[in-house]
């Protein structure tokens, strides 16, 4: 959840990485405070978290705390240093962790015996938020891992009432600090288990219950001992839970703004917004979403400029009437969110990887062998070949060269493979040079 559409620091590395994440996540944002956010008075609060009180609801925000309350942690039969070894299972694995965006799915309330229902509940959750572009289309920039986290007790807390507690693995539970569709987790718990996955930049969390609820966590640095920088919360049995991990996915890969405002909250107080989806003037000019205007959307709106987003009613603009970053009552993003999404991806993933090493200076006859990440649909990846800076037209496309076959037998000289994604998704020449990365090697 950016403040006032502030983008994200980058979270590879963790995104370090997503989306988080990515992302998860780019660049500064507009100065100033947040504004006012639904925080209940003398709570011990340490995360900052959106939620949804419905699909057709905008999104709130609240501070809550990072572990289960008392009431409910008495009750929780082992804390974080008890996390025991858990299966991972890759669900794909397409490329090396750091080369990836990695999304740990993990649920809560699932006993040994309902191992299996996890694991269709995971894919069932996966292919819904996989289903909606851009994520379809770039879904081979993710390595996905599943991790069975045992609970004692089947159920969250939480449901069905505001005093029905289950001792489960990660202590989920809803009514937290109060909001019965808040759906909250120990995110101590929550990182001793992503921590066994090989890497874990965005987690899901899906709890065993047909409650509607979730939350967004979005954490710049990570908590201690964690990689991931954002978490994603869902019931798993309501058929429109997975919105929540898609949404959240937007501020954490992309870095976009919400597009809602607040009754009340009025003028945008800012000079500017550091969001790719908000803009503090209706005449775009030569900036932000000026190469959309006026086309047809996905989101079934026209791209324009729309009155109201980043939480405020008047003097701020929006690229589209609705859209998925403004209510989960669209299941898509705007023509301005895919493109932004696919730069976040880009950012967090490279499409061109290689186990030849570029540290060290190859033989001039040593096979250079690069692999393209798997994207399809929008995207169209190309792959091109040049030496000290010059191309070899008639190597592009070539998945393994030689130094010698491209020319280059001097020591010394430098061959580097690029790859550039070529999608009509994305219109900004700036994300365009950004949607690739190159590979270096020095003769020897």
């Amino acid at each position: 959840m950016p403040r006032h559409g502030s983008a994200r620091t980058r979270w590879i590395a963790s995104a370090g990485a997503a989306v988080t994440a990515a992302a998860l996540l780019a660049g500064a944002g507009a100065a100033g405070a947040a504004p006012a956010r639904d925080t209940a008075p003398g709570t011990a609060v340490t995360h900052e978290v959106e939620y949804f009180d419905g699909p057709g609801f905008h999104p709130r925000h609240r501070d809550v705390p990072a572990g289960a309350p008392a009431g409910i942690a008495r009750h929780q039969s082992s804390t974080a240093a008890d996390a025991v070894a858990a299966t991972v299972t890759p669900v794909q694995e397409t490329g090396p962790v750091a080369g990836r965006l990695d999304l740990v799915v993990m649920g809560d309330g699932y006993t040994a015996a309902q191992r299996a229902d996890f694991r269709a509940d995971a894919q069932a959750t996966l292919d819904a938020v996989f289903a909606i572009e851009p994520y379809a289309s770039y879904r081979g920039l993710f390595n996905i891992w599943l991790v069975d986290t045992e609970s004692a007790e089947s159920g969250v807390s939480g449901d069905p009432i505001a005093d029905a507690v289950k001792d489960t693995a990660l202590s989920s539970y809803f009514f937290c600090d109060g909001i019965e569709r808040l759906l909250c987790v120990d995110d101590a718990k929550v990182t001793a288990y992503a921590n066994q996955a090989p890497a874990s930049d965005i987690v899901f969390v899906i709890a065993n219950s047909p409650k509607y609820g979730g939350a967004g966590y979005s954490f710049s640095p990570p908590p201690a001992g964690a990689s991931y920088r954002g978490i994603a919360t869902m019931s798993s049995d309501n058929a429109k839970s997975y919105l929540i991990g898609a949404h959240e996915l937007g501020h954490s890969i992309g870095g976009l703004a919400d597009e809602y405002q607040y009754a009340g909250y009025g003028a945008y107080p800012y000079n500017s917004s550091g969001s790719a989806n908000i803009s503090v003037t209706a005449d775009l000019g030569t900036s932000k979403w000026y190469r959309w205007l006026g086309e047809q959307d996905p989101t079934g709106s026209t791209v324009g400029t729309y009155e109201g987003g980043d939480y405020y009613e008047t003097g701020v603009y929006r690229p589209t009437d609705t859209s998925l970053m403004r209510s989960l009552v669209s299941t898509d993003f705007n023509h301005v969110g895919r493109e932004t999404m696919i730069k976040g991806f880009y950012a967090h993933a490279d499409a061109l990887t290689s186990t030849v090493p570029t540290g060290q200076r190859v033989g001039a006859s040593q096979p250079l062998t690069v692999s393209l990440a798997p994207v399809t649909g929008l995207a169209g990846l190309r792959l091109t070949w040049y030496v000290d800076g010059k191309q070899v037209a008639s190597a592009t496309g070539d998945l393994s060269v030689t130094p010698a076959e491209l020319g280059a037998t001097r020591s010394g000289q430098r061959v580097t493979a690029t790859a550039t994604d070529t999608t009509a998704a994305v219109r900004d020449p700036a994300v365009r040079n950004a949607t690739g990365n190159s590979l270096t090697w020095r003769v020897r």
